[in-house]
């Protein structure tokens, strides 16, 4: 792709990223933007990959996952079955989700993305960040407003179309009643996640149909509030043709309770390798969502706590 190319997707207003699309250029020094912040104490254990996709036409490759990130306080997943059917539990926290999803479409919010690619030092060699605001206009439209973007310094990478469509609808999984027979659903078991009790499940699409993206992996789903609070997988499918290799990295989103037992994302973090044919890219990407507040109210109901980080 041509230097002239590359510059334009850099300056796409709403490009967001999640997805990565193979870039021309080898390393290159560049400033160094510093360190991204740490990921917040996870609640969980790292589970394990997230299963092999199902069949399909397109050439996919598994990405695999980033490096284990662990707490002293994690607890071992129970293998025992739930006290009441499967099913039930399944169709009980879709509908909950469609409340949620319903419900945060309802809020303005503040989102920061960055992603940079990682050198053989641990050090940062290249940067895109972006912060947006989702807002209302007067008459009740929902639009993304760049507040800042910073000119790029990625050299390794380039983003690619799909970036939106992940940012908004796969890093922030929902899985709702009306995408729930789009995906196979099998129960884990049980963990302590803090103070929350959660049923684990690995999630799957079944089929995966040209031109649309999925969310692959393993959710925590409260038993209390039937709502998803914690997922880890990645994006697919990858897509990898004669001239394009567009691969995806494997990321976590933890939610929080904001209001009516509400469980929205508030942070994503990637830290993976990404598998060309010219070689492998270390990359780093985190999302931040914070500053909740439902349309028409002047109360603040639910700003992102600040996320203690270890050292």
């Amino acid at each position: 792709m041509s230097p002239t190319t590359r510059q334009f997707i850099y300056n796409m207003p709403l490009l967001l990223a999640g997805v990565l699309y193979l870039g021309l250029s080898t390393a290159a020094p560049a400033q160094d933007p510093g360190p991204l912040p740490h990921p917040p104490s996870p609640r969980t254990q790292a589970p394990p990959p997230p299963p092999p996709p199902p069949a399909t036409n397109q050439t996919y490759h598994s990405a695999p996952p980033p490096q284990s990130i662990h707490s002293p306080g994690d607890s071992p997943i129970l293998n025992e079955p739930p006290k009441q059917p499967v099913d039930q539990i399944v169709k009980r926290f879709s509908e909950r989700e469609s409340e949620f999803k319903l419900e945060r479409s309802n809020y303005t919010y503040t989102q920061t993305f960055s992603i940079q690619t990682i050198d053989d030092d641990d050090r940062p060699d290249g940067e895109y960040r972006m912060t947006s605001e989702i807002v209302f206009t007067p008459d009740g439209k929902r639009f993304e407003k760049v507040t800042s973007a910073p000119q790029p310094t990625l050299q390794r990478i380039m983003l690619s179309e799909q970036d939106l469509d992940d940012v908004r609808n796969v890093q922030p999984f929902v899985l709702n009643s009306e995408d729930l027979p789009k995906y196979n659903v099998t129960y884990v078991g049980r963990q302590q996640v803090d103070e929350l009790s959660c049923y684990i499940f690995d999630v799957a699409p079944k089929t995966i149909e040209k031109k649309q993206r999925y969310f692959q992996g393993r959710v925590w789903v409260d038993d209390n509030d039937l709502q998803i609070v914690m997922s880890d997988g990645k994006a697919v499918p990858d897509i990898i043709n004669k001239n394009n290799e567009n691969v995806f990295p494997r990321f976590r989103t933890y939610r929080q309770s904001i209001e009516k037992g509400y469980w929205f994302p508030v942070y994503t973090r990637a830290d993976d390798y990404l598998h060309f044919r010219s070689g492998d890219v270390h990359i780093r990407m985190t999302i931040r969502y914070s500053n909740y507040k439902r349309y028409g109210s002047t109360v603040k109901v639910g700003s992102a706590t600040q996320i203690k980080e270890p050292h």
